[in-house]
């Protein structure tokens, strides 16, 4: 699309309607406006550009010049982009990829606001809140000191069109630290409920959360942008609002590590830390200690999960629950057809589908969520909300990282039961707006939900173990590899890495090299050898492959390094002295988990968890 100097003109699939220009109200947005529609239907129908166009694309390179030579430019510049429709080299203004302020950066609340209803009640005490889906609630800045202690560059420039270097301006510490709101945007707390450990809790919400606005980027993607951390809001309960260091540093570190493992999820921009004093009982048994106080900026796509239907359903607010359901499918769900008298059931599977994909994916990197209630599932099946969350050291499928779920109920190996759970209690919240015939097709769905987990499982630990094609002995050669696995107490990351860079040869004599020590536990159970030779019977039947292929192509799969606690505890000791030097490290090294790094390396994250990890606890309030 063209568009006129500080302007930029995003489409989307519907044309027309859904163009998005950045551009100062009056003539010049109308212009720009005007001109993209013009060139979209000269394109579409005559491939050529018109005379006009032509004018405005020599104009808007004119002034971009002009801006340039004397220093007002900053946020934008001039392009040119070739387009094979029409053979013609178009130019047009385009937003920078990095702004150094925010002079020209800018939150907007209005896509919530004008479409979904906001408590009419202003005053932030907590309260139980009906009829709507918002609460307007401000940050609360914090009193003392501040600290940034890290940011995610990928995240500010890649989503948020923001150079790094702005992260030494105070404009931005005060974004971050929920001490400046952005103007044009209001803060809202979203307004929740959720089964909780099995059972309904009622109204939860975001009791120490503020949704700042959305970020529309130069991809004309939507990004939610939240500070976790910042103080009350009317669902707050018996809260104060605030996070604590401890949980704000492992959720930063994590966030990232996830993505870069390929795992859906939300992410962190930063994470400030506070001299101000947080009370806090890390393990409810009346220890109460005094701790930091810190926020996390994070970011995402939408932060509606099923709860977000849950309270609906649960209030009978049934006109309301379809407007946030058509609000969501319209905004998030593209494939889905908003005139399909279907369209409900049509969310549904898709939401079954991509919550089965997952949990797989959080099973083949060995991660516990920790607290999957129906709250923590977002509707667009990322992870969010980090807790006390895990990742496997040696594999269990009992393994359960927080230490308050005292029934085990969300273990590793019982992940993908509460899933099921968690979609029934959607569905649950969906039926009172399907007819008979779409109850029965929902529950279909749903039934379906345990072939789809299985299946992905299976084809994720194929390609884990290097596998091409299919064989019917595949789920057995898996099976018996984590029985092995559980046996022996077998380090599950290092295991599968460590067949990753094992030759064929050598696994074929038995003969494991001295740092292999994850594949060394492994081998002493007494079926280590049938396991083998199944496995390098299976290797054989992979058409045109050779062992350096193979090897090639586990290693881009099974990752060297993860987001164990004892690196994050190891990284929190150190921040807490104002030494954020090791969280700087975990950040470089978790960009990167598949490729050997000779700093992580050093750090010892690739060898055995030192003896004084294993005593280690995270729970809810971590």
């Amino acid at each position: 699309m063209l568009c006129l100097p500080g302007c930029r003109v995003f489409s989307t699939e519907k044309p027309w309607s859904h163009y998005y220009c950045f551009c100062p109200p009056g003539p010049v947005r109308m212009l720009a406006i005007l001109t993209a529609k013009f060139q979209s239907f000269s394109m579409l129908r005559h491939h050529v550009v018109s005379p006009l166009l032509t004018c405005v694309m020599l104009i808007c390179h004119a002034r971009c010049c002009l801006l340039d030579s004397i220093g007002a430019a900053e946020s934008f510049k001039h392009v040119h982009h070739f387009s094979n429709k029409s053979n013609l080299d178009h130019g047009y203004c385009e937003r920078k990829i990095k702004m150094s302020s925010f002079r020209a950066w800018s939150l907007s609340s209005e896509s919530f606001v004008a479409t979904l209803p906001v408590d009419p009640i202003r005053e932030n005490s907590v309260r139980e809140v009906r009829d709507c889906i918002f609460s307007v609630a401000f940050p609360a800045p914090f009193t003392s000191r501040v600290f940034l202690v890290a940011v995610s560059k990928d995240v500010l420039e890649d989503i948020l069109d923001l150079d790094v270097s702005v992260k030494e301006t105070d404009d931005f510490l005060q974004l971050v630290s929920g001490g400046k709101v952005v103007l044009g945007s209001t803060p809202l707390a979203h307004r929740y409920g959720g089964h909780q450990f099995g059972s309904w809790a009622g109204q939860l919400g975001d009791g120490r959360a503020h949704l700042i606005g959305v970020y529309t980027n130069r991809y004309g993607e939507r990004w939610e942008l939240q500070l976790k951390g910042s103080g009350k809001t009317p669902y707050s309960r018996n809260g104060d609002g605030r996070a604590v260091l401890r949980s704000s540093l492992r959720e930063f570190l994590c966030s990232e590590a996830m993505h870069y493992l390929g795992i859906p999820t939300s992410r962190a921009a930063s994470l400030v830390v506070s001299d101000d004093d947080v009370w806090r009982d890390q393990f409810y048994n009346g220890s109460i200690k005094k701790e930091r106080g810190a926020v996390v900026l994070r970011v995402a796509k939408s932060w509606f999960r099923i709860g977000s239907l849950e309270i609906l359903a649960h209030s009978g607010e049934l006109d309301l629950q379809r407007t946030l359901l058509d609000f969501v499918i319209q905004e998030h769900f593209p494939s889905v057809n908003m005139n399909d008298s279907n369209r409900y059931l049509d969310f549904f599977s898709r939401v079954v589908l991509e919550t089965a994909n997952l949990i797989a994916l959080w099973m083949s990197v060995g991660f516990a969520h920790g607290v999957c209630n129906t709250d923590n599932f977002s509707l667009l099946s990322i992870t969010i909300d980090y807790g006390p969350f895990g990742f496997m050291e040696s594999y269990d499928p009992n393994f359960v990282p927080n230490t308050s779920d005292d029934e085990r109920r969300y273990k590793i190996g019982n992940q993908a039961n509460v899933g099921m759970f968690n979609l029934n209690k959607l569905l649950q919240s969906l039926n009172p707006l399907l007819d008979p015939r779409q109850k029965q097709l929902a529950f279909q769905i749903l039934e379906g939900y345990s072939e789809h987990y299985y299946t992905r499982f299976t084809e994720l630990f194929r390609t884990k173990l290097g596998l091409l094609g299919e064989s019917v002995d595949d789920n057995y050669l898996i099976a018996f590899l984590l029985r092995l696995m559980e046996d022996t107490k077998a380090d599950f990351t290092m295991a599968f890495r460590q067949l990753s860079e094992i030759t064929q040869d050598q696994l074929k004599e038995l003969r494991i090299p001295q740092g292999f020590w994850a594949l060394q536990d492994l081998s002493k159970h007494k079926f280590f050898s049938d396991w083998v030779t199944m496995y390098l019977l299976r290797l054989g039947r992979n058409i045109g492959d050779s062992d350096s292929k193979r090897r090639k192509r586990m290693t881009a799969v099974n990752p060297r390094y993860v987001l164990r606690n004892w690196m994050a505890e190891s990284a929190l000791q150190k921040a807490e002295m104002n030494d954020f030097s090791e969280v700087h490290l975990l950040q470089e090294v978790l960009r990167h988990p598949f490729q050997r790094q000779s700093a992580a390396e050093k750090a010892g994250y690739s060898l055995r968890p030192p003896t004084w990890a294993r005593d280690l606890k995270v729970s809810c309030s971590s």
